[in-house]
């Protein structure tokens, strides 16, 4: 996989996690706790979130990204 598909990928998924916060914050604005939308936005960005931080680990110990030291 190239180095510029992984970014792709990683940016991708924080693009949809923030995606996500702001949907929430929206329907948390406009539903005034009437609905689920905002619990639904903010469950679907705490498992985006896990996606990613597991998807980074998988990816490390496959050996598909190397993790380096500040100035590393």
């Amino acid at each position: 996989m190239s180095d510029s598909l992984k970014t792709l990928l990683i940016v991708a998924f924080l693009i949809l996690i923030l995606w996500n916060l702001g949907a929430g914050l929206y329907y948390m604005m406009v539903d005034k706790g009437e609905t689920k939308r905002t619990v639904n936005a903010l469950t679907k960005r705490i498992g985006l979130s896990v996606a990613l931080i597991l998807l980074v680990m998988l990816a490390i110990w496959m050996g598909w990204i190397t993790p380096h030291g500040v100035g590393g």
